[in-house]
This record gives structure tokens, C-alpha cells and sequence, in this order.
């Protein structure tokens, strides 16, 4: 266990100090950066704990109790507030961590009115005072943890429209490793809840301690957490973007200000810059670059691509990747596939294996294998 608490808690405080070091911190970082001091936090309280220095310093017992109130709160604003260009917080967002402030006012007396002996007792379970409000913890520990989840696992297919609207390029934007945490902490939670009810209320005995399962994997969750959230940028970092949730299904372009004649030009313009000067060969390209380029706002060249294309930015731009892969591959075809693939504008091998199957629907050595078979 102590190995377990020991990788944990050095894991933690080392991404804290990652974070707070991160070139072009943005806000998501920091709620990352006091996530993890938080985690870091709660898990040295609790090595302390089971190395039984709460006896020799009973001012510590219960000190990090309420702490798993902040698990739901900060995941939810570190997806939240990665969809809004915001540099603090804003007042709403502290509301989120009143849970936190109640349980602390309730536990007040015990901090600094009980004696040491007193708290021993309580910690012990010789005394019961605070008993019923433990119970009452566990229980909003597992619902907050729930609830947020849900929501944020929400908001981020927001973040993913946002993405899809903006860039063509989405491997270090997106966030879809979070929602593999995410559900992580339903495991985690949901695993406490089972292993509470079988051992307290039917009395099951476990042949090992549960707490071992708990923070293994919190740990896992520390290191999966850390690790992507350094590596992820945020999506308003140098680049201006149409923050509304758009598509061809959602928008009727009834109150847009683009007039139908000049929408239909600006098309035949984007046409004949995509064919001509080739933009989508830049893998980083965006849609604010490309609305520069035609002189259209974000909003109008959104709803071109939309209404004239039927697609989002992403899809669009990658489309023409994957025809420009095409005849590179073709034409030259004695490179390799992820050769001509970086050539054509993708950045990476597994996002072009992604892309094309999605515009194509097989991978591209079949698709070229049986190109190459209705030519022979």
C-alpha cells in the first residue's frame, strides 16, 4: 500500500509542478494544476494515516475528508472552461465548491474545539458525533462524482462540434482521452459504493483491505490525467474561434446577414482556392486562417462549408486530403502511404488511417489495392 501512496503522491505534486511550468498556460491548466495539488494533498493525508501517524498527530485526523467534493467540481470546470476563452474563473464557477465550505463549517467544532483524546475516540469510532454526517459524505461523494461525470461527458461532444467547426488538425485539441477517465471515476465511485454496501450493510468479508483497489486506481487515473493534460492545448492558445455549435442539421441561416448571391460567389472562391493554392496542405490549418484568406468572417465561411458542402471545416478540409493522398499515391507510389500522407496535410499516421476510413470507408491499402486491381 505504501508503494501504491508513495508513486501516487510524488506522481501528483511532480504534474502539479509540470503544469505550473507549462508554456502558454491557460485556464484549463491551472484547474489542472490545483487538481492534482489536491490529489496530492488527499493522498499524503492518507499515508499518514495508514502508517498511523494520526495517533501521534491527532490534529490531523479528518483534515481531508471533504476533499473528494473536489473531484466533480474540477473535472467538470477543466472541461467547461476549455470551451470558453476565459483567463479567471468567473463567480458562478466558486459555487461549484460550496459542498466543500459546508462540510468544513459543520466539521469546524472538531477541528478546534475537541482535544486530542476527543478526536482519537471519533476517529476510533468510540464516539459517534459525527457518524450520521460521515454517512451523509460518502453518499454526495458518490452522487457529485456521478452527476459530474455525466455533465461533463456532455459538454465535451460540445468540445468535440467545437473542434470539428474550427480545425482540421485535432490531435493535441481534443479531449477525447478525458472521457476515458471520466469513465474511470464512475468505475472508481461505483466501486466504492459496492464495496461499502456489501461490507457494511450485508457484512462481507473482504480477504484484503479495499482501499488497495481505490487508490491503485487513482493512481492510474493520476498518471493518465497528468500525462494527457500536459500534452493538450487549448483550443483558444493563438487561434481565434467561432465558439457557436454549428452544422448543417442545426443552422437555417435565416437572420444570416450573407446575402444568397454572394454566399454562392464566396463558394465558387473557396472552390477555386482549395483546387489552386491547396491551404489544406497546411496540417495546422484553421478556420479562422481560411476565412482570412477568402475575406469572409468565421460565422459566413461556417455557413458556406454547411449549406454548400453539407459538412463541417474538419470534414471538408480533410476531404480534399484524402483526394490529394490519392493521386499522390498514384502518381508516386513508390513512397510509403504515411509518407504521401504527411505530404497531403495530415499530421500524423493514425489520424490519416482515421480520416480516410471515415471519407472512404476502408482502409487505404485496401482502397488503393483494389483501385490498382479495376486498373489491371
Amino acid at each position: 500500500m505504501d508503494m501504491i501512496l508513495t508513486i501516487g503522491i510524488f506522481t501528483s505534486l511532480f504534474f502539479f509542478v509540470l503544469l505550473l511550468n507549462k508554456k502558454r498556460k491557460s485556464l484549463p491548466d491551472n484547474i489542472l494544476a490545483l487538481w492534482m495539488l489536491v490529489i496530492g494533498i488527499h493522498l499524503t493525508n492518507y499515508y499518514i494515516y495508514s502508517n498511523g501517524y494520526w495517533e501521534i498527530y491527532p490534529h490531523l485526523i479528518g483534515i481531508t475528508a471533504p476533499f473528494p467534493f473536489f473531484y466533480g467540481p474540477l473535472l467538470y470546470l477543466y472541461v467547461a472552461c476549455s470551451l470558453r476563452d476565459d483567463r479567471r474563473l468567473r463567480p458562478p464557477d466558486y459555487l461549484h465548491f460550496l459542498p466543500i465550505a459546508v462540510c468544513y463549517l459543520y466539521m469546524f467544532r472538531f477541528y478546534f474545539f475537541y482535544t486530542p483524546e476527543q478526536k482519537r475516540m471519533v476517529d476510533q469510532g468510540l464516539v459517534d458525533d459525527f457518524g450520521t454526517f460521515a454517512n451523509i459524505m460518502v453518499v454526495g461523494f458518490i452522487v457529485s462524482a456521478i452527476t459530474y461525470a455525466i455533465i461533463s461527458y456532455r459538454l465535451l461532444n460540445r468540445h468535440e462540434r467545437l473542434l470539428e467547426n474550427n480545425f482540421s488538425n485535432t490531435d493535441r485539441l481534443n479531449l477525447n482521452w478525458l472521457k476515458g477517465f471520466i469513465w474511470g471515476v464512475v468505475l472508481l465511485f461505483v466501486t466504492v459504493m459496492v464495496v461499502l454496501i456489501s461490507r457494511d450493510a450485508m457484512g462481507f468479508p473482504y480477504p484484503f483491505n479495499p482501499d488497495y483497489l481505490f487508490y491503485s486506481i487513482i493512481v492510474v487515473g493520476i498518471l493518465c490525467l497528468g500525462y494527457f493534460g500536459i500534452r493538450h492545448q487549448n483550443i483558444f492558445t493563438d487561434n481565434v474561434v467561432l465558439e457557436e455549435d454549428g452544422g448543417p442539421s442545426r443552422k437555417s441561416y435565416k437572420k444570416s446577414t450573407l446575402k444568397d448571391e454572394l454566399a454562392a460567389d464566396k463558394h465558387q472562391a473557396l472552390t477555386k482556392l482549395m483546387e489552386e493554392q491547396k491551404p489544406y496542405l497546411e496540417p495546422n490549418l484553421t478556420l479562422n486562417t481560411l476565412a482570412e484568406k477568402l475575406d469572409v468572417s468565421l460565422h459566413h465561411l461556417s455557413q458556406i462549408i454547411n449549406q454548400f458542402e453539407g459538412q463541417n471545416f474538419n470534414d471538408f478540409v480533410n476531404k480534399y486530403r484524402v483526394e490529394e493522398f490519392i493521386e499522390r499515391a498514384v502518381r508516386d507510389s513508390h513512397f510509403s502511404f504515411l509518407a504521401l500522407a504527411l505530404d497531403s496535410g495530415f499530421n500524423s499516421k493514425s489520424t490519416f488511417n482515421a480520416v480516410f476510413r471515415k471519407h472512404k470507408g476502408v482502409t487505404p491499402s485496401q482502397y488503393m489495392a483494389s483501385r490498382l486491381q479495376k486498373a489491371s
